[in-house]
């Protein structure tokens, strides 16, 4: 088979992928109580509502077709929560839009500079693969600044108790005083008990929601000191000191892994780079890694090298504390 015909099929095979994800994204939508829920909090106007029971209705009549795909939806339930932890302003539908007009840029780039033809899906993929990096990014920026503000919102509940307010008012201090996430996540669990959730289980979706140890730490505290009792403004200054400590000794460590990690970016860039050197310099030479059965296996190998390598290094400079 040409390897052109190859080439064009795993790229077709990629885009329909990614339209299918985009097609099934109505998994991604909210509850009927989540709804209910926004309209009540005020986060959502009811006229947005009004499409609830005729919603109910459709998925009725469709709940035959949904048995075909409730498997493929359960494995996608991780990705609504991405979208909630990134505080991703794009719609999942057009998200996995854009991922299919970036798998089509990929591919274009890859065509234009006369790139090996086995390596044009590589392309498209590399292309998809954008949006869903910038969005690990944001989920990641957001879950470090959300860390940051933590003690600070520690410190906060404690003066509110001190002061005689309760636990609950604590927390809608932290929703005036301090700026997102923090406040927005909060200001959720607020809102949730402010309408009969214990407060307890909106902790707790908080935490589902943001994966913190040491926020983990807090949600505990105040299922203990709900049950045993206990003076929770001290053991929240004890949170907030253990919190500033852990980030001293991460910005050590840091500064002590800064080598092994540009070591690790630069042997992992090192031999991309080295191959599309030389393909442009002679690409006759690069061509026969594509063309005869052991360089093929040889690409392979050196891709599974490559991956074993990059988590090898990143076992080493990410230690826990």
């Amino acid at each position: 088979m040409s390897p052109m015909i190859i080439s064009l099929a795993a790229f077709l095979g990629v885009t329909m992928l990614i339209v299918g994800i985009a097609a099934l994204s109505g998994v991604f939508n909210t509850s009927k109580a989540e709804d209910r829920l926004a309209v009540m909090t005020g986060r959502k106007k009811e006229a947005e509502s009004e499409g609830i029971v005729k919603e109910d209705l459709f998925r009725e009549g469709k709940a035959g077709m949904a048995g075909m795909f409730s498997g493929l939806t359960k494995r996608l339930e991780g990705m609504s929560r991405l979208f909630q932890q990134a505080d991703c302003p794009i719609k999942p539908e057009m998200f996995f839009g854009i991922m299919g007009v970036f798998a089509c840029l990929g591919f274009a780039v890859m065509a234009m500079t006369h790139a090996p033809l086995p390596l044009l899906p590589a392309g498209a993929l590399m292309g998809a693969s954008l949006p869903l990096i910038w969005l690990l990014w944001r989920r990641k920026r957001r879950f470090k600044k959300f860390a940051k503000q933590l003690p600070d919102a520690m410190e906060l509940i404690a003066r509110a108790l001190r002061s005689g307010h309760s636990l609950a008012s604590g927390l809608h201090v932290v929703v005036e005083e301090m700026p997102a996430p923090i406040s927005t996540e909060f200001g959720i669990a607020y809102e949730e008990q402010n309408l009969g959730v214990p407060l307890e289980q909106s902790l707790k979706n908080i935490l589902a929601r943001m994966p913190n140890m040491d926020l983990k730490f807090f949600v505990t505290a105040v299922a203990i000191q709900k049950q045993a009792g206990g003076d929770m403004a001290e053991i929240l200054d004890k949170i907030g000191y253990i919190i500033r400590e852990r980030f001293k000794i991460m910005g050590q460590v840091q500064a002590l892994t800064g080598e092994g990690r540009i070591s690790g970016v630069v042997l992992m860039a090192l031999p991309i780079a080295l191959f599309f050197a030389v393909y442009y310099l002679n690409p006759t030479y690069i061509m026969l890694l594509f063309t005869e059965e052991l360089g093929r296996k040889m690409i392979a190998v050196a891709v599974v090298l490559q991956i074993l390598g990059a988590i090898t290094i990143k076992k080493i400079v990410n230690i826990k504390i």
